[in-house]
């Protein structure tokens, strides 16, 4: 749907703008955009258990992508100038995490059932240079983020056309029916000739 309104163009002009060399989206958005589809299917269903990470690429810039069980597929990316780097659970097989180095794709492990983000982000400082990133992934990636108090800016490109369809995910989904609005702070605002406007906000803490 959204590649059907126009301001699709300025979503990527923005994201250039912001300039982060790295990268976040959730399971689902990788899927969609990333993969050619298909699950991981472990002979080994044995878990990795523990907090570790596997640094099997150099880069200045990374497609990191939250898959918490370890299911996606990905190719070799040997040759990639921005690799792909997988955040998973502790719940994540060990196989699969064997599977992502032959494939030259680094890994963080952490969290016991769930990911822990906030840990996921030190690691990924600490032992992969990433000090800024952008999150471009669905409601629920953005809510949990969000929520975990990892985001400092929030850029929102409005296209000029409305999409109606019942059950969609929000911009941000997912969070604690219990959390407290969260305060913004207008950054700047620009519009564009096709009608799309660029709203930039920061997190008011």
């Amino acid at each position: 749907m959204t590649a059907q309104l126009r301001g699709n163009k300025e979503y990527y002009d923005t994201l250039s703008a912001i300039n982060c060399p790295s990268n976040l989206s959730g399971r689902v958005t990788a899927e969609t955009e990333l993969t050619s589809g298909g699950k991981f299917e472990a002979n080994n269903p044995k878990t990795i258990g523990k907090e570790a990470f596997s640094k099997n690429n150099e880069a200045t810039g990374y497609n990191i992508v939250v898959d918490t069980k370890g299911t996606l597929l990905w190719g070799d990316d040997a040759n990639a100038n921005q690799p792909h780097l997988i955040i998973t659970s502790e719940q994540a097989s060990k196989e699969y995490l064997d599977y992502l180095t032959k494939r030259h794709i680094s890994w963080i492990a952490v969290g016991e059932k769930h990911i822990d983000l906030k840990r996921a982000m030190e690691i990924l400082a600490d032992e992969f240079d990433v000090e800024r990133l952008s999150i471009v992934g669905g409601g629920h990636i953005n809510g949990g983020m969000l929520e975990a108090g990892l985001v400092d800016e929030i850029s929102l490109v409005i296209g000029p056309g409305v999409d109606g369809r019942g059950g969609e995910t929000a911009v941000f989904d997912g969070m604690n029916k219990n959390s407290k609005p969260i305060s913004l702070k207008v950054k700047d605002v620009k519009t564009y000739d096709d009608g799309a406007i660029w709203l930039r906000y920061l997190i008011e803490k």
